[in-house]
């Protein structure tokens, strides 16, 4: 494939491939069951644009999460230096600034990071940050800053700077992956580090859980105490216990597994590939009961619980797919709503609202029901 240079920049700075064709190959059948056409059409949707505060034009975007305690969405705005956070009742957006900016070399060219990742605890708020590898922890509902570490030395470089952060209730830790692996950034030890949060706002180091692969993607099922992480280099979803810190099982999912989501209630497992979003049976080792399609360019995809409804952002076709998922594991696609290009990574937030990162333009699009 060819790019521009400055495409071939943003394609690397954005994550994920989101703007570009890319094929994905298959190595198994998929089952002849697939999603039903849309009931729904995309004028029972509206899609509103909440703009970036300090934002001028592209920013990298990638971990956002929805606090249900105070309604509200955590949105590191990477290169502005800030974290923004979205009222979900009236759509006023704040910001908590002096996150350091840096520039770093990915894939021969020099591109501006900062905080990228966040997770919603108990009592707390914590935001990653690829600029100076370090992790800090948020009051979460009076959004002062507790305490920072430092994951990494900066000169490390990003292989070794936080990606994913994964707040753990069932033992009151963070656990944190690095790299970027989609980017061509593996992860420095290939390994999940584990630090106890159980004091508010604490980050003790507290162990770390080696992995075959760079991990790239999560699901936490806290019900069951299981963590579910993709293994990019080798195209495999891995399971791990979090009170034995140990990888329970393997199971190949696809050549180039993104996002993760997982029904806890009734056992599947959501892994975002390429095009599609696959639905294994966690009843059954992994095995594959469905596939939903979506459209190119998955990225972070999210399920609610409670409505049984998976919500898949494609960049690369600029839609929104939701699908309700029966206890068979059987999808029916509800809606495809259009979105943008390169809108990627979605959070579901409540009433069935969700909220996706659109990088290009930087802002980030509130889908909801009419």
């Amino acid at each position: 494939m060819r790019h521009s240079s400055r495409l071939f920049a943003l394609r690397v700075f954005l994550r994920k491939c989101t703007l570009f064709a890319v094929l994905f190959l298959f190595p198994f059948p998929l089952p002849c069951r697939s999603a039903h056409p849309p009931p729904q059409s995309p004028a029972h949707y509206s899609v509103k644009p909440i703009p970036l505060p300090g934002a001028a034009g592209p920013v990298a975007l990638d971990y956002l999460a929805y606090d249900p305690a105070s309604h509200s969405v955590w949105v590191p705005a990477g290169d502005t230096g800030s974290v923004v956070i979205i009222d979900a009742a009236t759509n006023r957006a704040r910001h908590l600034d002096g996150f350091r900016v840096s520039h770093r070399e990915v894939a021969g060219s020099t591109l501006p990071v900062g905080p990228s990742s966040v997770t919603i605890g108990e009592s707390a708020v914590y935001v990653g940050s690829r600029a100076d590898s370090r992790i800090c922890s948020f009051d979460r509902s009076a959004f002062q800053l507790l305490r920072c570490i430092e994951l990494a030395p900066p000169a490390a470089g990003l292989t070794a700077a936080p990606d994913a952060l994964i707040y753990v209730s069932a033992t009151h830790e963070l656990w944190v992956t690095t790299g970027i692996p989609p980017a061509g950034v593996p992860s420095a030890d290939r390994s999940v580090q584990i630090f106890s949060v159980a004091q508010p706002g604490g980050l003790a180091p507290a162990g770390k859980i080696p992995l075959p692969a760079s991990a790239e993607g999560y699901a936490m099922d806290n019900a069951h105490g299981r963590f579910y992480t993709n293994l990019r280099e080798s195209g495999q979803t891995a399971v791990i216990d979090v009170r034995l810190r140990r990888v329970m099982n393997t199971w190949r999912s696809c050549d180039d597994p993104t996002g993760l989501a997982v029904d806890p209630r009734r056992n599947f497992l959501f892994v975002a590939c390429g095009d599609r979003v696959l639905v294994l049976d966690l009843r059954h080792n992994g095995r594959l009961a469905a596939s939903v399609p979506t459209g190119a360019g998955l990225d972070n995809i999210d399920y609610d619980v409670r409505s049984g409804t998976l919500f898949a952002a494609a960049g690369e076709t600029g839609r929104l797919t939701l699908a309700r998922v029966d206890s068979a594991g059987h999808p029916t696609i509800l809606a495809v709503v259009p979105t943008a290009r390169g809108a990627r990574n979605v959070v579901a937030g409540p009433a069935g609202t969700a909220y996706i990162i659109d990088p290009l333009n930087a802002r980030i699009l509130k889908v909801q029901p009419n």
